[in-house]
């Protein structure tokens, strides 16, 4: 996971990183599994299983970020109308 350094240089998750697990929890969830489930099967399967949860989780990320920028145009053109 990505960690940042803040001013008292104590690392600080990247909120990027942190969302990432959790969607890619998520996955494995839906498709029955736990992140400690994976650590015994076999290293095809895994490899298989996070590329999936990968992608779902990138996904899911780039939806939330579009919704986002939706949002923040909607409020500043909202706050352009009250001036």
């Amino acid at each position: 996971m990505t960690t940042k350094q803040s001013e008292q240089t104590e690392p600080v998750e990247d909120r990027n990183a942190l969302l990432e697990r959790a969607l890619i929890k998520e996955y494995l969830f839906e498709k029955g599994y736990s992140l400690e489930d994976i650590n015994k099967m076999p290293a095809e399967v895994v490899e298989k299983l996070m590329k999936e949860a990968s992608q779902y989780a990138s996904l899911k990320m780039e939806e939330v970020e579009a919704r986002a920028h939706f949002i923040k145009e909607l409020h500043d053109d909202a706050s352009s109308l009250e001036k």
